[in-house]
This record gives C-alpha cells, structure tokens and sequence, in this order.
C-alpha cells in the first residue's frame, strides 16, 4: 500500500508540476532542490507515473555513489509499500535487484556509461534523472553529455532532468539547452529546514594542514574532542563529516565509553550498518560518515553536526604518473550542505572545525572532477563513442589539454586505442569491463598467463583499494582477503566474480575483432553510431614490439619470462618465494608498468617513471630487488614518493611488463671531469645494463666535449699569456668598433660558434686531455674578420705593444673596460698627449722606479701640470738616484738611473 502521509510530506511536491511542465515543453529541466525534500525519490515515482497518476514511463535514477543507489531504491520502495525488485529496483557494480515489472531503476552513473556503450539509445528508457550533479563527479559530466548527444542525434523524446542540491544551476542549466533555442528551464524546491545554530570550534593549537591522503592525527583527535562537547551540550544524535574511512576509524578509536552508538558510514561499510544509521532509533547515536551523507543520504534523528571541514578529491601527477585521492578543505558550498543535516527535523547546531575567519577563504565549490582527475578513463570512452578529443561533447568544463594528451598515451600504450586516437577492438572491450584502462589492461593480459580466477582476484584487490591495516604488501593482502570475512571482503568478493565472469569472455556479444570505421569518426558526433580501429597485428600488447601474439590464449612477451615458465604459475623466482607473490606482482606490473621499480638501498627505489619511492619503516618489502608498486601517493614539494601498495617481482617480470619503457642507447656525456661513453639498457628511467663504449659516435663525443667547455669553462684548452692577450685585445675591438670584430669575452658566445675557431681540432678530440693540446690563441685567429681585410689592422688598432718616449715597448692590457699601460713614470717625460689605441685613451698606470703604482691618469697633460709635484714630493726622497725633475714635460725620457745618465 502505498504510503501516501509520507509521500505528502515531502517538500518537492510543490515542484512537481512545474517540473513535468517544463519536461513537457523541453524534455529538459535542471530541478534545484536542498537534501530531504524527496527530489531523489518522489520525483522518479511521479515521472515513472507510479504516483500521481501520470502516464506510465520507464525512469533511470543516476547516483554517484553505491550506497546512495540502494538507498534510493530501498525508499523509493517502501513509499509504495513494496519490495526492491518491484517497481523499483537499483544496479549497481556486480548487484543488479530489479524484474521484469521494474519501472524505476536507480543505477550508478558508472554502470550508466557502460549501458550507454552497449546501447546508445537507451531502448526502452523514457526518462533519465542524474542526481546530485552539482557533486561534478566526471562520470556524471560524461553520461550527461552523450545522453545530450542521445537526445540531439537519435531520441528527441528522450527525457533528461538534472537534479542538484545547490543553487549553482545555471551551468547545468547551459549545458542542457545544449542544441536547443535556450538553457533549459530551472524548476526549484523549496526545503523546510530549521534553524541551525554555527559553533567556531578550532582546534586550541595548529595543526599540520593534510598532504595527500595523510591527516594530522592531532586533528582527528579535536574532532573526536568537539563530537564529546557536542554530546555533553547539544541533544540528538551527533552527525560527523571526516574524509575518508581511515580517518572514521580512527575517530571511533577515540569515542570509547561515550554514551552512544558509534556508526561508522561509507561506500565500504557493510549493508546492515548503512542500513542502520538510514534507520531512526530511539536511542543516541554518533553517525561518523564521510561526504556520502551530505547530500546522497538522509539520516534521521540527528540534531547536530560536527564538521572536520576535510573532503577527499581526485588528484593525477602527470610528470610522476602518479594518481591518487587527496585530502583537501572542504568548499563552503560543501560546508552549507553539511550544516543543513541538522536543521532538517529540528533546530539543531553544526560544530565547524575551524574559525570563521578561514571560512571565508575557502573555495566556493568543489573542483569538477574533469579539471584535476586523471582522465584515461574518460578519454576511451569518449573514443569509443566517437569523439576521441572530447570536442564535440556538451560538457559543463572541457578537459584540460595537457590531462587529455596524457590520457592518450597511457590508452595507446595499453593498445586501447591506435594513434589517431580511435579505439581498437581490444579497446572496445576494455570500455566495457567498468574499470581504469590500466587494470582492464592488467585484467586481459593477466588472464592469458594466470588464468581469469586468478587475474579478476588480484585486479579487484587494485580497484576495491583493500584497506591499509591490510598492510603494503599485495600478495599479503591477496591471501587475507581470500582467508578473511570483513565488509571489504564480500565486496572484493563479488567484483572478482564479475570480473572473472569478463575476463572468460573469449568475444563478447556484439565485439566483431576488427569493426568497420564509420566516416564521421573524430567528429562530433552526428549521430552516435561508433566503430573502432582495428588491433595492430593483433597483437595483445599492441603498443609494445616486445609483446608479438604468440598464439591464442598465450600473453605475448611474457612467454620470454622464465619467471613464469618451470616455475609453476604465478611463482616467482628466487627460493622460498610463495606462489601468488609473482602472479600478484605480475597484475601490478601490467597496470602501472611506469612504476616498475628497482632497489636503490633498503626501502629505497626508483620507479620507470623516474620518481624515487620509499617504504614505511615496518614495511617486509624494504629488501626486495624489484617492486611493481600499484598504490603511491607523493607529499608537496617531496622528491620521493611513498608506496602504499606493492608486490614483489623480478627483473623480467619488469622487462616483460615494462618492454614499450625499454631503450637500449648510447650514451656520450661530461660526467666528473671527462668524457664517459658507454652502452646502457635502461626500462625508463632504471638503468638495467651498461658496459663501456670503444667506438662511440664522434659527434656524440664532440657534444660531450661542448657539454664539458659548458661546465667548467674554456680554461680547458691551453691558454698561453699571447692567447689571453689575443683574447682581450678582440674583445676590446668588439666593444669599441663591433662590427667584424668577435665577441670573444663571454665562454657561451664562442662555444656558440665553435664550429668557426675549435675545428678541427674539436672533432679530433676524445677526452679532456685531448681539450688541453688545443692552443687556444692560434683558434682565435680563425675568428679574425679576414674576409673584410680587417684582420691586418688588428695591430694597428689594437696593438700588443705601444713605444713610450724611452723607446721601451710597454704591452696594453685589454682586459679592463678601458687599455691600461702601467710604465715607469720617467719613461713617459716629455710626452705631452696620453696615448691612444682605436681612438681610445688608454688608461696610464703611472709607476715608481720599483715598479709600484704611483698614480693612474687618462689625462697626462694635466697630470704633468698638478698631481706629478705630489707624486715627486713623495718619491724623490725615497728613489734620490732617479731624476726628478721640475719641469717633466721638458725632461729627457728615461729608464735608467742619474748616475747612468752622466755616463
């Protein structure tokens, strides 16, 4: 019987009408309406015609989370007094509760996208609701675009309402008039909420701010502290919001003895304890959750909300091919949602779990998955279905190049697609086994050489991450979850089963091994009718010449591997190695072959990617030679990352997994004062082999050889004091009339031409030793201007040597801004004019008989007529066998002493 009080209760009702209206005169509507006003289950019944008595329709609900899917369906039911698997039913990943009566089905977006691959037209289905849009969860964005590409190419009937709990509809309300005269209409709902109380309770001290999936654990105990003052000050049960199911645990580890039931909600917790915090009680509970319960679930009874203001995010590191799950603050948007939990039965309070001044530098809303996701996932299906750029999908944000271009690589490496970015028939496949392209990878390539029990087991444990008490170790993990009975075990369970069940599938139905290519593909998609490219060579590992078909059934390369050969399957080599290690090891490797990594020094390693990794203190994997490492997050501004989850594997395991990363190279390089020639085997960035080269390239030497001039500079060749002097005086030339002249004075600028002075001497070099025989002022000459007839004058205007007036020949030196000639004061009587090189003045470093600076002057003249009296004050006294006369300027010039003189 259906329960028409409750139906009547709900706040949506009021938005029912506008909403079929606007469905009516658009087939688009974005209906905006807060948590627990039934947007989620009254409007699929009304839509559906179940209640209300409208026209019977068939209406998929899409959620973006398991849990919120069941619980959909599970109330859906019980408001018309029926069981699941009636009128309403759910599917999710590896569940399916629905018969041949279903009129509503609530399924996950990501089971969405599959049916949607298999059937773009949705036969059958006349209305399709995606829930909680305003999440931007990247499944979601993408089933709303190729429903949009549905509606414009192949059903116009086709009905489609995005329902959000936020007031931010005006993009969705762009992204579906997609096609049409206008945005589509925005039909709100208004909530009946309470009051809600805000209380600033950060923490007393600072606490660290989170780095990857870390939280500081000082705050996870102000959290526990603010749940107990809340308890002690506040009636009802206490909802608290923490990121993620570790930082719940850890939480409830801390409420031990509170005076109320501890529930612990999320996409892990086994059914009855989801079922039970979506349940009133009539005794006090605390319902730890993390943000499935902002939006997704309504749960009874709570007054109070305790808010640690933490969220989790997808993050990618491109440069690193690491992805992971970050913690970060949480949006206020977020924060909104969360506080409204409390005021929706009652006037309640929420406990913010920082001040009100950070509240205001807080992001407005959470970041659309599209922009910091890893997206290879998303770009194979926007390949299979036509579009491999994603151009011509409706999308609310477009993806970011560089994430785009990173995607395609990972898809052309794991033979998803070919280079033009259309999918192989491989690729195909891989779409629609519901998971990442690399463990799709990993699940076909395992099941040729492991079997598909054995293959599905191990993927499943990297696509239902196992939880971190299971330890580091995958192998470890793998025999616990096999041996165990927790909530994760039934899940990983049922999704090793449906994996295995794919795997087996030699051609599933529908897969022609090589389909015909439609024209339009790598346009929009007009209309979506897909085809794929076919597999080059038919080759398992299509990205990789190392991994050749080897015959069916065989994975090809790994056929290479005696370390799955004489061993017995899955065995790794080396004594007393368990069985599955090596076949766990060898799922990982195939998943994340950039993140083969080898032993650097206990706990240490270097990953193909060429990012360090390191384990925990406690970790049983710290000695082994080489990891396939499968789960690693990085901190900001760490150079190395830190392993979660790894298996142990041997070096051919890497080379077999690897062999698209392997280079063999010659490698000519400066390295610590020399050259070093060598030939080196390397898997990305591991150096895998290397043994010296005898006849290395010469232009690779001659490189090398610049690479060293570079380093430590041309005081490399031989500088004789003529080179030096060549040097400054070409210098001096070029500042002073350019031109032909060289510039000489800075090191790059002439190796920049060394083709034009080093040769051939360069070319003939071989080592640094070679580097010292070069006579570097005879190199110089080659820069002279010759070809103007410039180079004659180079003495005449820069001459080595200048005559003074005693008839030495006194050398310039260049090597300052302005010539310097540093001569004996006597032997300049008599000259009345400073001279000159280039037009220049030189700069006359006047000295005393011993030969020490006396004075400096440009202006000989002058000094004649005023600084000299100082200067022979100073000095006669001190050199009295030396002239000094009154008068210099009509002085006999001379270098030699009086006595000489009168001789």
């Amino acid at each position: 019987m259906i329960r028409q009080a409750a139906l009547d209760s709900l706040p949506v009702r009021e938005a029912v009408p506008a909403l079929v209206s606007a469905l009516d005169d658009h087939g688009t509507a974005v209906l905006c309406a807060p948590p627990g006003t039934g947007k989620t289950t009254l409007v699929p019944l009304v839509l559906a015609g179940l209640v209300g008595g409208g026209p019977r329709r068939r209406v998929v609900v899409a959620e973006p989370r398991r849990i919120a899917a069941r619980a959909a369906a599970r109330r859906m039911a019980w408001l018309l007094g029926e069981q699941v698997g009636g009128s309403v039913g759910f599917t999710v990943r590896g569940e399916r509760v629905a018969g041949p009566g279903t009129v509503v089905e609530v399924v996950t977006t990501g089971v969405l996208l599959q049916r949607l691959q298999r059937d773009q037209e949705l036969a059958g289905v006349d209305v399709v609701v995606l829930d909680e849009c305003h999440e931007r969860h990247l499944d979601a964005d993408t089933v709303a675009a190729f429903l949009l590409d549905v509606r414009e190419n192949l059903r116009p009937e086709l009905r489609l309402v995005a329902a959000s709990a936020t007031t931010d509809a005006a993009a969705w309300a762009r992204v579906l008039g997609h096609g049409g005269p206008g945005d589509a209409p925005v039909v709100e709902a208004a909530g009946v909420s309470y009051p809600v109380e805000t209380v600033w309770a950060p923490p007393a001290r600072p606490v660290r701010p989170p780095h990857g999936m870390r939280v500081d654990p000082a705050q996870l105990t102000h959290v526990a502290s603010v749940v107990r003052r809340a308890l002690a000050e506040r009636e009802g049960d206490v909802l608290c919001f923490l990121p993620g199911v570790g930082e719940i645990a850890r939480v409830a580890g801390q409420l031990g003895g509170v005076d109320a039931e501890v529930l612990q909600v999320h996409g892990r917790a086994p059914a009855a304890v989801q079922d039970a915090a979506l349940t009133a009680s009539d005794h006090r509970r605390v319902i730890l959750a993390t943000a499935v319960a902002e939006s997704s679930l309504t749960v009874p009874g709570v007054r109070v909300v305790v808010d640690s203001g933490l969220a989790r995010e997808p993050r990618v590191d491109h440069a690193r091919g690491l992805g992971a799950l970050a913690t970060v603050r949480a949006s206020r948007a977020a924060g909104r949602q969360r506080a409204g939990r409390a005021g929706r039965e009652a006037p309640g309070a929420v406990y913010r779990c920082w001040t009100e001044a950070e509240d205001g530098r807080l992001p407005a809303f959470p970041s659309p998955e599209i922009r910091i996701a890893d997206l290879a996932q998303f770009a194979l299906q926007a390949a299979c279905w036509g579009d491999p750029d994603a151009a011509g999908l409706a999308l609310p944000d477009p993806p970011p190049a560089g994430a785009m271009a990173a995607a395609r690589e990972v898809l052309v490496a794991v033979g998803a697609v070919d280079a033009a970015g259309r999918p192989t028939a491989r690729g195909l496949r891989m779409a629609r086994l519901g998971l990442h392209p690399r463990l799709a990878r990993a699940l076909l390539d395992g099941t040729a050489a492991l079997g598909a029990r054995r293959a599905a087991e191990v993927v499943a444990l990297l696509s239902e991450e196992p939880p971190r008490e299971y330890g580091d170790d995958l192998a470890a993990a793998w025999r616990r979850a096999r041996a165990g009975g927790d909530g994760y075990v039934s899940r990983w369970r049922a999704e090793a089963r449906r994996l295995e069940r794919a795997a087996a599938e030699r051609n599933p139905a529908g897969l022609s091994p090589t389909p015909p290519l439609p024209e339009t593909v790598g346009s929009a998609p007009s209309p979506p009718s897909r085809g794929s490219a076919p597999d080059p060579a038919g080759a398992v590992f299509s990205a990789s010449p190392a991994f050749e078909a080897r015959g069916p059934g065989r994975s090809p390369g790994l056929s290479a591997s005696p370390a799955f050969e004489a061993r017995g399957p899955g065995r790794s080599p080396g004594s007393g190695a368990a069985p599955d290690d090596g076949a766990a090891g060898l799922i990982a490797a195939l998943a994340f072959p950039e993140r083969v990594a080898k032993a650097k020094g206990e706990g240490a390693f270097l990953m193909a990617s060429g990012t360090a990794a390191e384990l925990g203190d406690g970790s049983g994997l710290r000695r082994a030679p080489w990891l396939a490492v499968a789960v690693a997050d990085r901190a900001p501004h760490s150079a190395s990352a830190r392993v979660r989850l790894a298996a142990v594997i041997d070096e051919e395991t890497a080379r077999a997994a690897a062999a698209h990363l392997r280079t063999d190279t010659e490698e000519v390089h400066w390295e610590d004062g020399d050259v070093v020639a060598r030939a080196a085997q390397r898997l990305g960035a591991i150096e895998l082999a290397v043994r010296p080269l005898r006849t290395p390239d010469p232009a690779l030497v001659r490189a090398a050889l610049l690479d060293g001039l570079r380093d430590e500079g041309l005081g490399l060749l031989r500088w004789s004091p003529d080179a030096q002097a060549l040097r400054a005086r070409l210098g001096f030339l070029h500042r002073t009339l350019g031109g032909a002249w060289p510039a000489v004075e800075e090191d790059g600028t002439l190796l920049d031409r060394a083709d034009d002075w080093l040769e051939p001497e360069l070319s003939r070099a071989r080592r640094r030793a070679d580097l010292g025989r070069i006579d570097a002022g005879q190199a110089l000459n080659r820069l002279l201007p010759w070809a103007t007839g410039e180079a004659a004058r180079l003495d005449e205007l820069a001459p080595e040597r200048l005559e003074v007036p005693s008839g030495s020949r006194i050398r310039v030196d260049y090597s300052a801004e302005q010539p310097v000639l540093a001569v004996k004061l006597q032997e300049l009587f008599g000259l009345a004019e400073t001279p000159r090189v280039a037009g220049v003045p030189v700069l006359v470093h006047l000295l005393s008989p011993a030969g020490r600076p006396a004075a400096v002057t440009a202006d000989l003249a002058s000094f004649w007529q005023g600084g000299y009296r100082a200067v022979r004050a100073e000095l006669r006294g001190r050199y009295p066998k030396h002239p000094w006369p009154e008068d210099p300027a009509t002085a006999e010039p001379t270098r030699h002493t009086n006595a000489r003189l009168r001789r």
